[in-house]
């Protein structure tokens, strides 16, 4: 029997992947470029990957790791010798 998937897996590939994208935006203060939408904001806040501060969005560390997730981290990079 599989596990159930945890974090922003669990929603759907599709969602999974505007949530990350969502996430990076927020980290990288593209907001007046790319908004996010309003739904997606409270999901990401309700699941604990971002945080209000002063009126801003912040990504928290769960939220960076679900970034990292997405960009595949910890997966295994193979380096040739030539």
């Amino acid at each position: 029997m599989s596990e159930p998937k945890k974090g922003l897996a669990g929603l759907g590939l599709d969602d999974a992947i505007r949530l990350r994208w969502a996430l990076r935006d927020i980290k990288g203060k593209r907001l007046k470029l790319t908004p996010v939408d309003p739904n997606d904001m409270r999901t990401l806040i309700d699941m604990g990957y971002v945080e209000m501060i002063n009126d801003q969005p912040v990504v928290t560390a769960a939220g960076s790791r679900q970034i990292e997730i997405g960009d595949g981290a910890g997966s295994e990079t193979r380096v040739s010798d030539n």
